[in-house]
């Protein structure tokens, strides 16, 4: 079958990534396969089976100091009396407690510390969670053969694995939630199937199981529990409704049972926050942004901001968007998987921090490929839309592809962080796209000359000596006086001064900077400003952190290209402004330059 030979060629893809493109478990501190909140997740079992204190993690600082799986604690949270509270729900533990089992017997035989930590673990974690995908993968590939011929099938299953982020999360960072929850899902789909189709009590035992599962691995995922409670509705009327109570109704037994499963598996969170905290519900993740907005959610950016939007880093799931429409044509399941899908991405949208990304809608596309089947089969019976669909879905692969290669072992080219819409349509699949430096600065500003300047002509300067109000802590970069800002300062002395000449096109501002200490957090870096005026209202501002092309004690000339607005201005203004930085940055000899472009 066609659907088989995809499925063993997505296995060789997903395998490649693992052992050969980037073995997590050689990795360093945080690029370890038990790093970051995988460290988080994991933490339960050597806390237990280990050293023996889950409550206090009196280890931890041996640990993080050995292993750096994060620079700081974010693993848990201390409390006034001591106790600590894990940061993340227990779920994960239980899928890794066998991986962890199998790498605990044979770390000293081996040679390596039995610390839950040593290279053993961190192979185990990582190939444990490729293969438990792996496992998923072909389950789904049975799900979906009961909706979906085989070719439609085979198409599907290299959609999903060439096509998203789904195969960074199954070869790659596979310990993380996603890969584990795509598979718990398409367990959920198939026994939600067979229940439908030959109601019995081990099927409704392992629906509870599974949503309770998944509900302790992350709570929202008690979203999850629509698939079974809609699964065979077509439509919202009361007739639907109706049936659907008569059939709970005749299996009563049935659901009860389910009901107890999801509530005996969820309760375990509940047992452990009892007894750390002595309460029986806790907020374990703190911090004011960590929190919902549920009206209104946040759900444009998420899906399609620059910084990490989920369509605009996994395009390819905008076909899934669009297929919608057959599905609700001509799908199976409607209001379950709809349901699911809508309820699932207002979720996930509404948490605060959005800039997450689009990996947390990995474990919905079991649901999403249905509409993606819906849309993959009525390619299939146009022809005009082959051609429209088939380079499309050759580019949106070819830039997923392009992502994971360059999050890993890329170039410096993907900065999600601090992403922009011009930087992000200036190297988006692309390899050598330039000068990076000057590139960086489109995460700042929109504009950036590549070309060669003529008629430049100087039209402003500033030395600072003759300004007797700047009293600089440091030595200055010239002569016996540079400006400055500082934690105490924060904006420089203000540069005005009219253009002469309107007739250029662009405006260089260059000045010389020096740290005496690096500032890294880029939010925090001090900022290059250049204003236009207009009657001393704002018309256009534009700006650069100098700090990110200079390392500590450098000093170096910086430089930034502004085009010059359409608007009427009187006025240009220059200024620096530190922006929270913990340093002091000096600058000097500001020089600005009108050209035109050749």
């Amino acid at each position: 079958m066609l659907s088989r030979l995809s499925y063993f060629f997505c296995t060789l893809v997903i395998i490649c990534g693992c052992f050969f493109f980037y073995p997590k478990w050689n990795a360093p501190r945080g690029e370890a396969a038990i790093g970051w909140d995988v460290s988080g997740y994991y933490w339960y079992i050597p806390s237990v089976v280990i050293y023996k204190d889950l409550k206090y993690q009196r280890f931890a600082d041996t640990v993080l100091q050995k292993y750096q799986p994060t620079p700081e604690i974010q693993q848990f949270s201390r409390y006034p009396d001591s106790s600590c509270v894990l940061t993340y729900s227990s779920g994960m533990a239980f899928m890794y407690l066998p991986l962890f089992t199998v790498a605990h017997v044979l770390a000293q035989p081996l040679g390596y510390p039995a610390d839950g930590f040593s290279p053993p673990y961190q192979f185990a974690l990582q190939v444990g969670s490729m293969l438990f995908a792996l496992f998923g993968l072909w389950y789904f590939r049975k799900l979906l053969l009961h909706f979906f011929e085989d070719t439609i099938v085979a198409i599907l299953l290299l959609l999903l694995v060439i096509g998203t982020n789904y195969l960074n999360y199954a070869s790659i960072d596979g310990p993380m939630t996603h890969s584990w929850l795509f598979t718990l899902y398409t367990f959920l789909f198939l026994n939600t199937y067979y229940f439908y189709r030959s109601p019995s009590m081990k099927y409704a035992i392992r629906i509870g199981l599974l949503n309770g599962l998944m509900i302790l691995i992350r709570p929202s995922e008690m979203v999850g529990v629509l698939i079974p409670i809609l699964w065979g509705m077509e439509t919202i009327s009361m007739q639907a409704i109706r049936e659907k109570l008569l059939f709970f109704k005749q299996h009563l037994s049935k659901l009860i049972v389910a009901v107890i499963c999801v509530i005996l598996v969820g309760s375990i969170q509940l047992v452990y926050w009892k007894y750390v905290s002595g309460h029986w519900l806790v907020f374990s993740y703190g911090g004011d942004d960590k929190g919902f907005t549920w009206l209104p959610p946040h759900t444009d950016v998420y899906m399609f901001s620059y910084r990490s939007g989920w369509i605009r880093y996994t395009p390819l799931m905008l076909l899934a968007l669009i297929g919608i429409i057959p599905f609700l044509r001509n799908g199976k399941n409607k209001v379950a998987i709809m349901a699911f899908l809508l309820l699932n991405l207002y979720v996930v949208s509404a948490w605060d921090i959005w800039w997450y990304g689009g990996r947390a809608m990995i474990q919905s596309y079991v649901g999403w490929f249905f509409p993606m089947g819906a849309m993959v089969q009525t390619m299939f019976h146009r022809r005009w839309l082959q051609w429209i669909m088939v380079p499309v879905i050759i580019l949106f692969s070819y830039i997923n592809i392009w992502m994971i290669i360059q999050a890993h072992r890329g170039t410096g080219l993907l900065d999600v962080d601090n992403m922009t819409k011009a930087y992000y349509m200036r190297v988006i699949g692309r390899w050598h796209p330039g000068n990076l430096e000057q590139l960086d600065k489109l995460k700042d500003t929109d504009e950036l000359f590549e070309g060669t300047p003529t008629n430049m002509k100087l039209v402003y300067s500033n030395d600072f000596e003759n300004d007797t109000s700047i009293h600089c802590p440091e030595p200055p970069i010239q002569g016996n006086v540079s400006d400055y800002v500082s934690t105490n300062r924060e904006y420089s002395s203000n540069m005005v001064f009219a253009l002469p000449d309107h007739s250029p096109k662009w405006l260089r501002v260059s000045a010389d900077f020096r740290f005496a200490h690096k500032q890294w957090e880029v939010w925090k870096m001090p900022q290059f400003v250049v204003e236009f005026l207009s009657n001393g209202k704002s018309i256009k501002r534009n700006n650069i952190r100098p700090g990110k092309f200079m390392n500590e004690n450098e000093t170096k000339n910086e430089f930034i290209d502004v085009k010059l607005p359409k608007e009427p201005f009187d006025s240009v203004k220059v200024y620096f402004w530190s922006a929270g930085s913990n340093w002091d940055m000096l600058l000097d000899n500001v020089t600005v330059s009108t050209f035109s472009e050749n």
